[in-house]
């Protein structure tokens, strides 16, 4: 800053100091640490359940317990480590950068001091008046030197959506980074299938178990690649469900599905996820099918896949509603496993069980699932429902299902999912 004479002059400089450091953002105090520091351990951690305290408290009194547990942590780190700074980063999320060669010479010894650390640190608990808070601490560990911060954020977020408190992140950044090129690619590919028509229903027969006649048909969707290979949804719905592809697959699914009606006698069985349902103009596809279909519309039965994520079951309930009204059937999909369960039942009012694939392919050898499907199925006798085994590969499991009782069968031994004409 100059300084001055009265007519204007300058005299001299004089050089003004400010320390700025509490005023950075400390996500980029972090980030300048890390690319200044040759060789470190990056150990960022998050407090545990931390958004259910922004649904208690103010935001006053949630200040007041991210800063006490900084103290903490900072008190606790500092018993087994040599660090300049503990990052506070908001969110209830912290950091603190130490020096690789001063402790990993073993890295199984450093790991466990780590974790011990960690549990210590739940006997630790913040007071808030009326009540304690007790600090606990996700920890996402990062040791590599490639995209080090980037790759601690997503081993947080992998840790509570996985509902555990510890990993080693160590190149998740660049294997993340690889996986989005990858669903990129196949973005591209669903996006030219859609477009050349490659997107196709395949049928795998239903067989009524006394007389073994085929009664039904299941419609699977198929996708043909560049390489004229038949992919499974496994390869690609995931990646399609991300995207606004997944409802034009879906589209494209209940046109084949229905259209196949006037080339059969059967039953056709449509899969539709809550994903679907729950989407305005899929539902609206659904009803104008069944209204131009409607002198065969009892011969579609919609197989709902059991879902936890359901958004709104009175949407749900309605289009069950709705549908049943043109005598569309329901069945659920994969019972008794995943997300089973009796007040699904009652939601859903459905007229078939379709018993899950994991009960009926170790039928033979395994106590349990034989229990679980003998349960089913009286359950089902007793409510007037009917039953469909999955997975049928061979004819002794055939015989012990149909020896329980089991209305219906699917699977290899019976016939693998083709095109219909």
């Amino acid at each position: 800053m100059p300084i001055l004479d009265l007519d204007g002059n300058i005299l001299e400089y004089i050089s003004l100091r400010n320390d700025i450091t509490d005023i950075m953002n400390p996500t980029n105090q972090l980030r300048d640490a890390i690319n200044n520091a040759s060789d470190s351990i990056l150990i960022y951690m998050k407090l545990n359940r931390f958004e259910e305290l922004e649904e208690f408290y103010d935001n006053d009194t949630i200040d007041m317990i991210e800063h006490k547990a900084a103290n903490r942590l900072q008190k606790d780190f500092s018993k087994i480590y040599d660090f300049d700074i503990l990052y506070q980063l908001g969110s209830g999320e912290y950091a603190l950068i130490i020096e690789k060669s001063n402790y990993i010479h073993n890295e199984k010894d450093f790991i466990k001091t780590l974790k011990k650390h960690q549990e210590m640190i739940k006997e630790d608990s913040i007071d808030l008046g009326d009540t304690e808070y007790d600090i606990s601490v996700l920890i996402s560990l990062v040791y590599t030197q490639d995209k080090i911060l980037e790759s601690a954020k997503l081993g947080i977020k992998k840790l509570l959506k996985n509902k555990t408190d510890f990993i080693i992140a160590n190149n998740l950044a660049t294997i993340v980074q690889e996986k989005s090129k990858e669903n990129m690619k196949m973005v591209g590919m669903i996006k030219n299938a859609i477009k050349t028509s490659k997107v196709l229903s395949y049928f795998q027969p239903i067989i009524d178990n006394k007389t073994q006649k085929i009664v039904k048909y299941e419609s699977l969707v198929r996708l043909i690649n560049e390489d004229d290979e038949v992919l499974t949804p496994y390869f690609f719905l995931e990646t399609a469900k991300k995207s606004d592809q997944y409802s034009q697959i879906t589209n494209i699914v209940l046109e084949h599905s229905f259209s196949i009606l006037r080339n059969c006698n059967t039953d056709i069985s449509i899969n539709l996820s809550a994903l679907d349902i729950e989407q305005k103009n899929t539902r609206k596809k659904v009803l104008e099918l069944l209204e131009t279909h409607k002198e065969n519309s009892h011969r579609i039965v919609f197989e709902l896949l059991e879902d936890e994520t359901v958004k709104d079951m009175d949407i749900v309930k309605t289009f069950i509603t709705n549908i049943k009204k043109y005598g569309a059937k329901i069945a659920i999909d994969d019972f008794g496993a995943g997300y089973s369960n009796f007040e699904r039942l009652i939601d859903y009012q459905p007229d078939i069980l379709k018993i899950d694939g994991s009960l009926i392919r170790d039928i033979e050898t395994n106590s349990y699932s034989l229990s679980v499907v003998k349960s089913i199925v009286t359950f089902a006798k007793e409510q007037n429902l009917q039953t469909i085994a999955e997975f049928i590969e061979n004819k002794n499991i055939f015989k012990i299902i149909k020896k329980l009782g089991v209305d219906y069968s699917q699977g290899y031994y019976f016939g693998k999912p083709e095109p219909l004409i």
